[in-house]
Order: structure tokens, then C-alpha cells, then sequence
């Protein structure tokens, strides 16, 4: 076995062993755990590739917490890069939220920084970077508070960390998104290296970057992760989207699921066999393992695209069979109308909004710049004051689907295209082209917080602003 099958092999097996979420690690003096950010190897269509991670001592990916417990973390960057981490889904104390020159410094090579604060809320969350183009390094990993009724329920729990993966630098990837097209080009699709997209303006654009692979757990199609599970048992699959800028739909075939939670918060139950899970969202799904003792694959198939990622179930003595890494159709368009059929388990108190705040998601492919002015200006943060009831009408000018996410902050979806409903609770919506979706949440997190697009390459043409309270210390 090579060093980077091994490496691969391990890092799978920690994201989702048998009968366990992501692995306690060891812990510092007073209770403090250790993340490492460090360089590793995976396998990717049998060639070997270095990429970025999360470890703790113990080698598990990520980190693992029970309701209740303190978030006490060291950060130590073994990169020989300026890096960091931020708590995708916790509301930490604005400081210690982990973006760059917004709550605190970056991380420098060889240093680390601490982080304390009472591990809320619970749920499937995640970490990853906010420090340049990282991310798609695949600098991330699960994050996960486990519920107290996840843990005495005993069920098995699997964790999946879904990314989209390019043998292609990240800043080549954008420099080639923002080259003008060449004269004389047709309306169409066309593709360019890397790139592809949509030149009918009629048309939603679906992909930016035309991928090499979709992982999942680190391993793609060719080579699955296989997790063992009980005949007949149920499952609860903590579902990540930590791509870069692919939207998924999960797809479990024949077989329907439970949907649990989104985003790590509970919401009605809901039954189906495909979920939407757009870039950065979460679903917990609960899943029963056939009585007939077969394997259950799971799937997350890419937008627009035939390329897919996924895991398989096995029960005892099941045969696994081939799994094709491209489908036989496109995976469908990530859209709303799951969305609108969600309801919050435990919605937010009924309350008069205090202040509704306009923002218009703008931008063009032409020179690739993204925008996203709050009352008509452009650059122009959202104000807030500590105890309001905030309402965001978000406003897609543009043909390209943004998952919109604001830090420190949960908010709950009241309204899709005029629409009103007590949707689920959330921290990042999709707002698809040209559609307005209205989210409200309570300003009790003082502080200066991101609010941006979770599409990578978005966020990084412009497509970020802050929320900023007034007059906090």
C-alpha cells in the first residue's frame, strides 16, 4: 500500500468509522483539544495529490463535541502558510470567530491562536478556511455538536464531507474566470481550460469550474468509502457541503430518508430521496438500511453535471456493487422548492420586525465581478442594533444561483418570491436567479461579522460585505 492511499485511508476512516461520528480526539491540560493545520496526500483517480487539512494529534479529522460542552481549542498552523479557521455555524463571540482581519488576525506559519466559548448551537456545523483561496486547498473538515437525543437514540451516526476537487491551482482558477472572453465567440455554452459557463443570458449558469473529481471523504467514485452498518438498522447521515462553489443534490436511489435537520437545526420531519445541499448548507437524513440486506449507496450528484460523489452503506456479507464516478443524467438544478416545504421544529418567537435591510446580489461574468450593495451601496455594511428583529431581503439581480451565509447569527427563512412561511432555521440560504428571499434573525451577537456569498470564487470577485453593530464594545 502506498503513503498516500494509506494517508487516504485514514483520513476516510476517521470522517465516518462504523458506529461513530468524527473521533474524540486527545485532549491538552484543562480540557483543551488541539486542531493541526497541516499538509497531507489523497488519492485522486490513482495519482496522489497534496492538498490541505484539519487534524487532531490522534490523526482524526475535525472535531467532535457533545451538547454541553465548552469549545476549548488550540489552532497550531504547521503550514508554511499564513492560515486559519473559522467555525462554520457556531455563533462564537465575534473575536473569536476566525476571519481574518474582521474578528482577529490570521494565523501565521508556525504559530497558533486559542478559542473558548460555549460550543453553540448544536448540530452538524463545520470548519474551514477564510484566508484566501484555501478553501479549495480542501482546507476544512466536520465540526459536529452532538445532540443529547442523537446520543441516547445510539443509532449509528456517518459523517460525510462532500468537496469539489481541481488538479488546478485555485488563483489560476479564478485569474481564468476573470479573462475577457475572446471576440467574435457565439451565444452558448462554452469552455475555457477550467472554466465553463453559460453565455445565454437567458439561461442560469450553473458551473463556474468545470471539476476534475467530487469527493467525498476524501475518495471519489472509483474507489468509495464503505462504511458497515447493521442489517436493517437506521442511519444518521451528517451530510457537509464543504465544496468550493458546487451545489449537490443527495440522492439515495430507491430508498427514501428522514430529513432531520438543516444547517445542524431541526426542522419537521420531511421524507424523500433527494435533498438539495447547496455549497456550505448541511442535512442530517436518516436513513433505514434495506431488510433485504443489500447495500445502499449514497449519493451527491453535481449540478448540471454528470460527475457524482458518494459513500455506500454495507450491511453484513452485502455485495457492493460498481459505481459509476459520472451518471447516466446531469444532476438537476439546485433550486427552492424543497426549501419552501421545510417548517423549524423550534421556529423563532413571533416578533415585529424592526428593521428590514435590502440587499441586491449583482455581478456579471464579464470580467467576473461580484457585488452585493446593502440599500442600493455598493461596499456598504449592514447596520444593526443589539435586540432587534432583523429582516434581509436578499435580491438576485444575476443568473447564477448564491448561497448566502452570515456569521454568528441564525436566521429563520420567512418568504421565497413573496411566499411567506415559518421556514426552517438556517445560516446559509440559496437565493437562485432572480429570486428574493427574505430571512429574519435577532441582533444578539454583538460584533463586526462576514456576510458573503459561500460560492468561493463569488465571495472573492467582490460578492462579501459585513453586518456591524452599533455602538458595541
Amino acid at each position: 500500500m502506498t503513503s498516500s492511499r494509506r494517508s487516504l485511508l485514514v483520513g476516510a476512516t476517521a470522517l465516518a468509522a462504523a458506529a461513530a461520528v468524527v473521533p474524540r480526539g486527545a485532549q491538552a491540560a484543562g480540557g483543551q483539544r488541539i486542531l493541526r493545520l497541516q499538509t497531507r496526500q489523497i488519492e485522486v483517480d490513482g495519482k496522489a495529490a497534496t492538498r490541505y487539512g484539519v487534524a487532531q494529534p490522534s490523526g482524526a479529522v475535525g472535531l467532535t463535541l457533545d451538547e454541553g460542552d465548552t469549545f476549548d481549542v488550540r489552532v497550531e498552523n504547521t503550514l508554511k502558510v499564513t492560515s486559519g479557521l473559522h467555525w462554520h455555524g457556531l455563533n462564537p463571540p465575534w473575536r473569536q470567530d476566525g476571519v481574518p482581519y474582521i474578528s482577529g488576525p490570521p494565523i501565521a506559519a508556525g504559530q497558533s491562536a486559542a478559542y473558548k466559548f460555549p460550543a453553540l448551537p448544536v448540530g452538524t456545523r463545520w470548519m474551514h478556511s477564510h484566508f484566501g483561496l484555501q478553501e479549495q486547498n480542501l482546507l476544512a473538515a466536520p465540526l459536529i455538536v452532538r445532540e443529547t437525543e442523537a446520543i441516547r437514540s445510539g443509532r449509528q451516526e456517518v459523517v460525510v464531507l462532500f468537496e469539489d476537487f481541481s488538479w488546478t491551482k485555485p488563483a489560476t482558477l479564478l485569474e481564468r474566470l476573470r479573462q475577457p472572453m475572446a471576440g467574435g465567440m457565439t451565444m452558448g455554452s462554452m469552455k475555457m481550460g477550467d472554466m465553463k459557463m453559460s453565455m445565454d443570458p437567458a439561461k442560469p449558469d450553473l458551473n463556474d469550474v468545470d471539476y476534475d473529481a467530487y469527493l467525498a471523504n476524501d475518495r471519489t467514485l472509483a474507489d468509495p468509502q464503505v462504511v458497515d452498518v447493521e442489517r436493517g438498522g437506521e442511519v444518521r447521515l451528517r451530510l457537509i457541503n464543504g465544496s468550493a462553489s458546487s451545489n449537490f443534490t443527495i440522492d439515495l436511489g430507491a430508498y427514501e430518508g428522514t430529513l432531520l435537520t438543516v444547517d445542524g437545526n431541526p426542522v419537521e420531519p420531511l421524507k424523500a430521496s433527494l435533498f438539495p445541499l447547496a455549497v456550505a448548507q448541511r442535512a442530517d437524513i436518516l436513513v433505514r438500511l434495506p431488510g433485504d440486506g443489500q447495500a445502499m449507496p449514497v449519493l451527491a450528484r453535481g449540478e448540471g453535471r454528470t460527475l457524482q460523489a458518494g459513500i455506500v452503506l454495507r450491511p453484513p456479507r452485502a455485495a457492493v456493487a460498481r459505481l459509476a464516478v459520472e451518471g447516466a443524467v446531469p444532476g438537476p438544478a439546485v433550486g427552492l422548492q424543497q426549501e419552501i416545504l421545510l417548517r423549524a421544529a423550534r421556529p423563532l418567537p413571533a416578533k415585529k420586525v424592526d428593521r428590514s435591510v435590502p440587499v441586491d446580489l449583482a455581478g456579471t461574468m464579464t470580467g467576473y465581478t461580484w457585488s452585493m450593495p446593502v440599500h442600493g451601496m455598493t461596499g456598504a455594511p449592514v447596520t444593526v442594533a443589539q435586540g432587534e428583529r432583523v429582516e434581509l431581503v436578499m435580491r438576485n439581480e444575476t443568473m447564477m444561483a448564491h448561497p448566502m451565509h452570515l456569521h454568528g447569527h441564525s436566521f429563520q427563512v420567512t418568504e421565497i418570491n413573496d411566499r411567506k412561511f415559518s421556514g426552517a432555521i438556517r445560516d446559509t440560504i440559496l437565493v437562485p436567479p432572480r429570486a428574493t428571499v427574505k430571512v429574519v434573525f435577532d441582533a444578539d451577537n454583538p460584533g463586526i461579522w462576514a456576510y458573503h456569498c459561500h460560492n468561493l470564487y463569488h465571495m472573492a470577485a467582490g460578492m462579501f460585505t459585513t453586518m456591524v453593530y452599533r455602538d458595541f464594545t
